[in-house]
Protein backbone atom coordinates (compact mmCIF):
# COMPACT_ATOMS: atom_id res chain seq x y z
CA UNK A 1 0.00 0.00 0.00
CA UNK A 2 1.59 3.48 -0.82
CA UNK A 3 -0.08 6.73 -0.17
CA UNK A 4 0.66 8.43 -3.47
CA UNK A 5 0.24 12.15 -2.71
CA UNK A 6 1.61 13.78 0.20
CA UNK A 7 0.15 17.05 2.33
CA UNK A 8 0.62 20.35 1.26
CA UNK A 9 -1.04 23.29 3.32
CA UNK A 10 0.19 26.70 2.34
CA UNK A 11 -0.10 29.54 5.23
CA UNK A 12 1.08 33.03 4.06
CA UNK A 13 1.45 36.43 6.49
CA UNK A 14 -1.04 39.18 5.51
CA UNK A 15 -0.31 42.64 5.63
CA UNK A 16 -1.22 43.24 9.36
CA UNK A 17 0.61 40.06 10.38
CA UNK A 18 -2.14 37.80 10.70
CA UNK A 19 -1.94 34.51 9.19
CA UNK A 20 -4.34 33.75 6.09
CA UNK A 21 -5.23 30.42 4.36
CA UNK A 22 -4.04 30.38 0.46
CA UNK A 23 -7.05 30.06 -1.57
CA UNK A 24 -5.33 27.23 -3.15
CA UNK A 25 -4.56 25.57 -0.04
CA UNK A 26 -4.74 21.60 -0.10
CA UNK A 27 -4.41 18.73 2.39
CA UNK A 28 -4.69 15.05 2.82
CA UNK A 29 -6.40 13.64 5.98
CA UNK A 30 -5.16 11.18 8.54
CA UNK A 31 -5.56 7.58 6.95
CA UNK A 32 -5.56 4.25 8.14
CA UNK A 33 -5.08 1.23 5.97
CA UNK A 34 -5.43 -2.67 7.45
CA UNK A 35 -5.71 -5.58 6.18
CA UNK A 36 -8.68 -8.46 7.10
CA UNK A 37 -9.60 -11.61 5.98
CA UNK A 38 -11.77 -10.05 3.43
CA UNK A 39 -10.17 -7.33 2.27
CA UNK A 40 -8.50 -4.35 2.63
CA UNK A 41 -9.85 -1.56 4.70
CA UNK A 42 -9.70 1.88 4.55
CA UNK A 43 -10.73 5.06 7.29
CA UNK A 44 -10.11 8.43 6.54
CA UNK A 45 -10.73 11.30 9.21
CA UNK A 46 -12.99 13.93 8.04
CA UNK A 47 -14.82 15.30 10.58
CA UNK A 48 -17.15 18.41 9.49
CA UNK A 49 -18.13 17.22 6.35
CA UNK A 50 -21.27 15.64 4.71
CA UNK A 51 -21.18 12.78 2.46
CA UNK A 52 -22.46 14.78 -0.82
CA UNK A 53 -19.32 16.92 -0.50
CA UNK A 54 -16.93 13.91 -0.91
CA UNK A 55 -16.04 12.08 -4.47
CA UNK A 56 -14.28 8.45 -4.35
CA UNK A 57 -13.25 7.70 -7.85
CA UNK A 58 -11.52 4.70 -9.00
CA UNK A 59 -8.49 4.84 -11.58
CA UNK A 60 -6.87 1.43 -12.55
CA UNK A 61 -5.27 0.05 -9.16
CA UNK A 62 -5.29 3.72 -7.58
CA UNK A 63 -8.24 4.53 -5.38
CA UNK A 64 -8.33 8.72 -5.11
CA UNK A 65 -10.78 10.52 -2.52
CA UNK A 66 -11.53 14.00 -2.44
CA UNK A 67 -13.51 16.49 -0.91
CA UNK A 68 -13.51 20.49 0.44
CA UNK A 69 -14.17 20.93 4.20
CA UNK A 70 -15.74 23.96 4.56
CA UNK A 71 -14.59 26.84 7.86
CA UNK A 72 -17.87 28.39 8.30
CA UNK A 73 -18.00 28.45 11.99
CA UNK A 74 -15.12 31.09 13.09
CA UNK A 75 -15.47 34.73 13.12
CA UNK A 76 -14.15 36.42 10.02
CA UNK A 77 -11.47 38.52 11.31
CA UNK A 78 -9.84 36.45 14.04
CA UNK A 79 -6.28 35.84 14.69
CA UNK A 80 -5.24 32.45 15.50
CA UNK A 81 -2.51 31.50 18.07
CA UNK A 82 -3.03 27.81 17.07
CA UNK A 83 -4.14 26.81 13.77
CA UNK A 84 -4.41 22.71 13.45
CA UNK A 85 -7.59 21.97 11.41
CA UNK A 86 -7.46 22.05 7.76
CA UNK A 87 -10.08 23.62 5.93
CA UNK A 88 -11.01 23.95 2.02
CA UNK A 89 -9.75 21.40 -0.44
CA UNK A 90 -8.02 17.81 -0.30
CA UNK A 91 -7.37 14.99 -1.83
CA UNK A 92 -5.70 11.96 -0.88
CA UNK A 93 -4.60 8.93 -3.62
CA UNK A 94 -3.81 5.97 -2.33
CA UNK A 95 -2.27 2.89 -4.99
CA UNK A 96 -3.99 -0.60 -4.22
CA UNK A 97 -1.95 -3.64 -4.53
CA UNK A 98 -2.72 -6.31 -6.44
CA UNK A 99 -4.96 -9.01 -4.80
CA UNK A 100 -7.99 -6.31 -4.00
CA UNK A 101 -10.96 -5.87 -6.41
CA UNK A 102 -11.62 -1.63 -6.65
CA UNK A 103 -14.72 -2.37 -8.66
CA UNK A 104 -16.62 -3.96 -5.79
CA UNK A 105 -15.50 -0.89 -2.86
CA UNK A 106 -17.98 -0.02 -0.78
CA UNK A 107 -18.09 3.25 1.35
CA UNK A 108 -19.84 4.38 4.13
CA UNK A 109 -19.69 8.18 6.08
CA UNK A 110 -20.53 7.95 9.51
CA UNK A 111 -19.31 10.27 12.54
CA UNK A 112 -16.63 12.13 10.72
CA UNK A 113 -15.36 9.05 9.68
CA UNK A 114 -15.21 7.87 5.65
CA UNK A 115 -15.03 4.28 5.91
CA UNK A 116 -14.19 1.66 2.29
CA UNK A 117 -13.91 -1.52 2.18
CA UNK A 118 -12.03 -3.50 -0.89
CA UNK A 119 -12.68 -7.01 -1.03
CA UNK A 120 -10.03 -9.51 -1.88
CA UNK A 121 -10.18 -10.04 -5.76
CA UNK A 122 -11.83 -13.69 -6.89
CA UNK A 123 -8.89 -15.56 -8.05
CA UNK A 124 -8.30 -16.57 -11.01
CA UNK A 125 -7.65 -20.02 -12.29
CA UNK A 126 -3.94 -19.48 -14.18
CA UNK A 127 -4.41 -22.59 -16.28
CA UNK A 128 -7.12 -24.52 -17.65
CA UNK A 129 -6.91 -28.40 -18.64
CA UNK A 130 -8.76 -28.81 -22.34
CA UNK A 131 -10.18 -32.22 -22.78
CA UNK A 132 -8.50 -34.47 -25.43
CA UNK A 133 -11.31 -36.71 -27.17
CA UNK A 134 -10.56 -40.10 -29.24
CA UNK A 135 -11.84 -40.85 -32.80
CA UNK A 136 -12.77 -37.90 -35.34
CA UNK A 137 -9.88 -37.52 -36.99
CA UNK A 138 -11.49 -34.26 -39.80
CA UNK A 139 -10.23 -32.13 -36.42
CA UNK A 140 -7.24 -32.88 -37.84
Amino acid sequence: MCKVSSSVHFVTRSADGGREVTANAHWVPNTDVYATDCGLVIKVELAGMRSENLEITVEANRLRISGNRPDGCRAAKCSFLVMEINYGPFESVLEVPPGYDLSQAKAAYLNGFLRIDVPVAQQVKKSTRVPVSEGNSSVI
